[in-house]
């Protein structure tokens, strides 16, 4: 049998704006704690044996180490819908977005130790903590808006018409 009716097929609906941002805030957000426990686990175990005399350091050697666990989270979890560019690309400029968020924590968990005078494992560990604080803003930003920026093309609205001027064939 033979109409001349247009067929509707039923589809998945799509997320909205906010709740595609929600998302990767989410998962932006877990890829950032497990980066965080690798960056201040690795950074006390640095400050407190090997390198207690050298805090920015085992910051920057601590913060290159969660970068990577970052890059690989955010890669392949977070932003993996988000596909513009080649690989080597995307890596470069995460790293040196990465770089510079580390220069930061850096520089401010060296000015509060060396200029500031903060010392001891709780000034260390709540300036480390601030300091990664000032870069999770700037770096959700830049990977969001130049790292992975590209979305995957749009899909159809809920409701697609196939083909409405031929006849669907109905048994």
């Amino acid at each position: 049998m033979i109409t001349d009716y247009p067929l509707l097929v039923q589809q998945t609906p799509q997320p909205t704006l906010v709740q595609r941002l929600w998302h990767e805030v989410a998962k932006f957000g877990i890829v950032g704690a497990v980066s965080f426990v690798v960056d201040m686990g690795l950074f006390n175990l640095l400050v407190n044996g090997a390198m207690d005399s050298k805090i920015t350091t085992a910051k920057i050697i601590s913060g290159a180490v969660a970068t990577g666990v970052a890059w690989i989270g955010n890669r392949f979890w977070t932003f993996r819908h988000r596909r513009n560019r080649p690989v080597h690309h995307e890596v470069a400029l995460f790293f040196l977005v990465n770089g510079i968020a580390l220069g930061v924590s850096a520089l401010w968990v060296a000015f509060t130790h060396y200029t500031l005078g903060l010392d001891g494992p709780v000034w260390l560990n709540v300036n480390a903590f601030i300091g990664i604080g000032l870069g999770t803003l700037f770096r959700f930003w830049t990977y969001r808006r130049f790292i992975f920026s590209a979305e995957l093309e749009d899909e159809e609205n809920d409701l697609a018409l196939v083909d409405q001027h031929t006849p669907a064939r109905v048994d």
